[in-house]
């Protein structure tokens, strides 16, 4: 469903938008609903990114290092 959306901006910057508008094809709205879109992509994406800490983590414990009956036996003798 699209919905109007009045936007308050500078003349010259509505000005180089219409240019670029009639430049690239594309009306003035699908120029902002398209950065819009890149915008909540990139937050999408950053929400998936790993924290630090975690990314410092990955592959400490690679396949084939420890066996699980390894680790039990580190995790008994560490805490029993």
């Amino acid at each position: 469903m699209n919905s109007k959306l009045t936007l308050r901006l500078d003349e010259d910057l509505i000005q180089s938008a219409k240019s670029y508008s009639a430049k690239t094809g594309k009306s003035v709205s699908k120029i902002v609903a398209d950065y819009f879109a890149l915008i909540n992509k990139k937050l999408s994406d950053r929400q998936r990114e790993i924290s630090p800490l975690t990314r410092s983590l990955r592959g400490s414990l690679k396949k084939g290092k420890l066996s699980e009956k390894d680790y039990k036996k580190y995790l008994e003798k560490k805490y029993l």
